[in-house]
Parts: C-alpha cells; sequence; structure tokens
C-alpha cells in the first residue's frame, strides 16, 4: 500500500466537486492556472499558508482535507487479525481490531482451553465487556467469582484485579472488549 499523501489528485477532486476549472480556482485564489495545474499533478508542493488558501476557496479547512487519509480500513478480516499464544496459561489471544491501541476500544478474541485462564489484570480505567461465543468460563472481579455461559455477556468497570478461567471441561471463546485499550 502507497501511504504518500497526493494532494494534488485531492484537489483536483474538489474542484471538479464544486464546477470550477483550474482557472476559476486559480482566479478565486490569486494563484496562476500554471501553478495549479502542476500543483493537481503533484509536480509541486504548496506551502501550507498556500493550501489553507486554496482550501478555503473549495469550502473546506485542513483538518477536513487530511482527515480521509488517515487510515481507513473498517473491515478486518482472519489475515489481519495479530495472536499470541500463552501456552503456560492456555491461551490464545486475537487482536481482531489490529492497531486498537490508538482507538478508544480494544476487542480480543480470546481462546482458552479447558481450565485455561488469562494473566490476572491490574485495576485500571475504564471499562471491560465480553461476550461468550462458546464454553462456559468464570469471572473473577477481586474476590468475587462470577460464572458467565455461552451467549451470555458481562460488563465491569475494572477497579479491582481481573482475570478469566475456562470451564475445566469445555474451554471456551470470549469477544473481550477494553476501553480505553488494555491488552
Amino acid at each position: 500500500m502507497n501511504n504518500s499523501i497526493h494532494i494534488g489528485s485531492k484537489i483536483k477532486d474538489l474542484r471538479t466537486q464544486k464546477g470550477l476549472t483550474q482557472e476559476e480556482l486559480a482566479d478565486r485564489c490569486e494563484l496562476s492556472k500554471g501553478f495549479i495545474s502542476q500543483l493537481e499533478r503533484d509536480l509541486t508542493s504548496p506551502s501550507i499558508a498556500t493550501l489553507v488558501d486554496i482550501l478555503q476557496c473549495l469550502g473546506t479547512d485542513l483538518k477536513e482535507f487530511f482527515q480521509d487519509f488517515e487510515d481507513t480500513q473498517i473491515a478486518f478480516r482472519e489475515n489481519d487479525y495479530f495472536e499470541k499464544i500463552d501456552e503456560e496459561l492456555q491461551n490464545k489471544i486475537e487482536w481482531i481490531i489490529p492497531n486498537a491501541q490508538k482507538n478508544m476500544m480494544e476487542p480480543i478474541r480470546l481462546t482458552l482451553a479447558p481450565g485455561g485462564s488469562t494473566y490476572p489484570d491490574n485495576p485500571h480505567e475504564g471499562e471491560e465487556f465480553g461476550y461468550v461465543l462458546s464454553g462456559s468460563i468464570t469471572l473473577i472481579l477481586g474476590k468475587k467469582s462470577i460464572r458467565v455461559k455461552k451467549g451470555e455477556s458481562f460488563y465491569f468497570t475494572a477497579k479491582t484485579t481481573h482475570y478469566i478461567k475456562a470451564d475445566g471441561k469445555t474451554g471456551a471463546v470470549v469477544i473481550w472488549v477494553s476501553s480505553p485499550p488494555s491488552f
């Protein structure tokens, strides 16, 4: 994937959406048609001040203009996932939204072997939500143990040390979401 930003083609798109010719845009911004032409073909780069002017003439601003250049993947598939297997605790964690540390929420798919568990997580800011896809688990919150079975969910504030332990017979698969990210 090419990550370089093609400002020119984006300016051209905005200009054509507004139904302006290169000349009309140049006139509005008090620039030459030649400059606009070179800019749209990414043969030249505008100064920030010039870019601000051009965007203003096109009815937008820097923030909106560059928003679209952010990482725009919305749907993720199996081969996007990142996984970590812990032999000792008998668990597999899959980050089903890669690089979620920068997001508000961090969802994982947790697969526990029969009797497997997660490493106890210390108290932290935020909330946790989970949905048991298969098997059953015991959620340990401080001194409390709560049983959660397939098709059931849990939700708690992470004020106490917490972890999940799978049923000794069935194991479990859980979708677990932490907000803010903590996995």
